[in-house]
Formats: structure tokens, C-alpha cells, sequence
């Protein structure tokens, strides 16, 4: 005798008790087979409540399976900029893991904002994702989301940052002020003497330790970094605060360091529009090797930086509980945006 389960209403998507009542067990069998309890269920009950469920097009709740599992089968990344390709890129070694091991990624922006960044993580946190990874640049100062991460890893989620650690988690991290020092050194070779860095606010960590780290390499082969113009990571404060700096007044032959390469290339366009020649007259360089970097006019010289493989090492962190930290190679390029300045 074939059971004929009760629907809400026509139309209607079936719920745990009609899949339940059409394998002819107990809505907590059920519930233990499709939402992934620890709790073991007899094989022949499985495959009842597992053809049950085909047969009635049953999609499991989400929610459910996260109370059931502890966890739920999700990554959560948060960037700063979705727009950004820097973050693009982490994503995408991110997504990469989460498929090799069946995961789905959510991504949430949270605009360098710590009381956003705050409750994103909040609300994940009733979600209960399996891993949070933080991607966004902090200031030096405990964030605003601490206690929202201690929160969160009691109910047995794992968070991993990049950089610096927030409260005791797991950190990836790239090593700034080592690539922008081999970047100020190579800069230094190629002739160049003054400089104009364009950096984020004060207390931003990835662009504090780029500028320090520049400005270490360029001074100790003789340059001198005339000055340092501060606005954020978006191409329109590159733009920005590079027409500053022309204003001001910039010589020929000055290299302008921008902290990122979109801050550079939105340098390069502020360059342009002021009647400046990049290369031969004012030279630029970047940091992380974004692809628009080699698409643009003159090419851009910047610190190649393995972007992707540091969003697959960020999600391995989550992930694996005997993940270690690997080097993360930084490698200067060259291009014709620094043709190199007679000393």
C-alpha cells in the first residue's frame, strides 16, 4: 500500500513530514538522514527516506542542517570591496577549495567599516558557517568584531584573517613590507631619486607596512620619498590624490609609488589628464599584479603577488585542521610605466 502524503495546499513544496509519512518512518529518522545528524540511521531506513525524498522533490532546509550538523556546508568571506580586483582574485582561490571539497562560498562586503564588519559577522554567526574568513585590511587596533569571533568559534566555527590576527585566529599572510622593500630597492636601481607614495589613512596596516617597506628599500639605495599623499584602496582616491600631488608640484622624473595597483592606475590617469607623460616623465609603479596592471598604456610595474593561491591557502586554513603556513613568493616586474631614470 502506497501512502499518500498530505500537501499544504496545491503547488506547494513538500515539507520533512510528507517525506517522512512517504517513507513510513519517524519525522526524527527523517530528519537525521537529510539534514546530516552525527546520529547513525540503519541503511535500510536511509535509502527509504533518501528515495522518499527524490520521489517528492524534497529540498532539505538549510538552517536545519546547520542545527543538526553543528555547521552548516558554507565558507563566508568578507572583503572589503567586491569590486576590488585584489578581492576578486582571494575569491576565486577561495571558491576554488570550497569546490574541491563539495562547499559553497557566501561573500559580504563590509567597506572597511568595523561596526559593519561587526554585525556581518554577527549574523553569520547565527547561520552557522563552518569557516569565516577575514579579508578586508584593519587599522592596528583590536577590531570592533572580537567578541563577535570568540562568539562565533564557541559554536565551533573557525575564522582566519589575513595579516593580523583579530583574536587569536588562524592568519594568512602576505608579506608587504618585504615585496614593497624589493620594489623601492629595484626602483632605486633603475635610477630613480624622489618619490611620491600614495598610501591609505594612517593605521591601515596592508599600506602602512607597503609604505614603510618602499621607503626603506628606496632610501637605502639613495632615494628620497618626497612625499606621501593619503586617501584609500579605490582608484578614484588614486586619481585623486595624485592630481594633489600635481598641484603641488611634481619634477620631472619623479616615480609615484601607489599602494595598490588600482590606486596606481587611477594615478596614472590623473597623470594623463594634468598633460604629463607616464614613463619618460613621471614614472609609476603598483603592488599585487591585478590583470588590468598589464593591460593598461604603459604597462605598469608592480609586486606580483599569487592572489588566487592566497585565497585557496586562506580557505585551506578554515578547513584543515593541520593546515601549516606556506611562503607566499612576491616577485618584482617590471614594465614600461619605469623605463628607468639617469641618476
Amino acid at each position: 500500500m502506497t501512502s499518500q502524503p498530505t500537501r499544504a495546499g496545491r503547488g506547494s513544496a513538500p515539507t520533512l513530514h510528507d517525506v517522512a509519512r512517504e517513507a513510513g518512518v519517524s519525522l526524527a529518522t527523517a530528519s537525521r538522514v537529510l539534514n546530516g545528524s552525527a546520529r547513525k540511521v540503519a541503511e535500510s531506513f536511509r535509502e527509504r527516506v533518501e528515495g522518499a525524498a527524490e520521489k517528492l522533490g524534497y529540498t532539505a532546509n538549510a538552517s536545519a542542517q546547520a542545527t543538526a550538523r553543528g555547521t552548516s556546508a558554507v565558507i563566508a568571506l568578507l572583503v572589503a570591496d567586491i569590486a576590488d580586483p585584489y578581492f576578486g582574485l582571494i575569491a576565486s582561490g577561495v571558491a576554488r577549495g570550497a569546490d574541491e571539497r563539495g562547499l559553497i562560498v557566501t561573500i559580504a562586503v563590509t567597506e572597511r567599516d568595523a561596526a559593519r564588519e561587526r554585525e556581518i559577522v554577527r549574523t553569520l554567526r547565527g547561520q552557522r558557517p563552518r569557516g569565516l574568513i577575514l579579508a578586508a585590511s584593519r587599522g592596528g587596533e583590536e577590531s570592533a568584531t572580537a567578541e563577535e569571533i570568540r562568539a562565533f568559534e564557541a559554536l565551533g566555527g573557525r575564522v582566519v584573517t589575513f595579516g593580523s590576527s583579530v583574536a587569536g585566529e588562524r592568519t594568512v599572510s602576505i608579506d608587504n613590507a618585504k615585496g614593497a622593500r624589493m620594489l623601492g630597492a629595484e626602483m632605486a636601481a633603475l635610477g630613480y631619486r624622489s618619490a611620491v607614495v600614495l598610501a591609505a589613512a594612517d593605521g591601515v596596516l596592508t599600506s602602512d607596512d607597503r609604505v614603510r617597506g618602499f621607503t626603506e628599500g628606496f632610501e637605502a639605495d639613495g632615494g628620497v620619498v618626497e612625499r606621501i599623499e593619503r586617501g584609500d584602496f579605490q582608484r578614484e582616491s588614486g586619481y585623486e590624490s595624485m592630481a594633489r600631488a600635481l598641484r603641488a608640484g611634481v619634477d620631472p622624473g619623479t616615480l609615484v609609488f601607489g599602494m595598490s595597483d588600482v590606486v596606481a592606475i587611477g594615478a596614472m590617469s590623473a597623470i594623463r589628464d594634468a598633460g604629463r607623460v607616464i614613463g619618460e616623465d613621471i614614472a609609476v609603479c603598483g603592488f599585487d599584479d591585478v590583470p588590468s596592471s598589464g593591460d593598461v598604456t604603459p604597462q605598469l610595474t608592480t609586486v606580483r603577488v599569487p592572489l588566487s593561491d592566497v585565497g585557496y591557502q586562506a580557505f585551506r586554513a578554515t578547513v584543515d585542521d593541520d593546515w601549516t603556513a606556506e611562503p607566499l613568493p612576491l616577485q618584482i616586474v617590471v614594465r614600461d610605466s619605469t623605463p628607468g631614470c639617469a641618476a
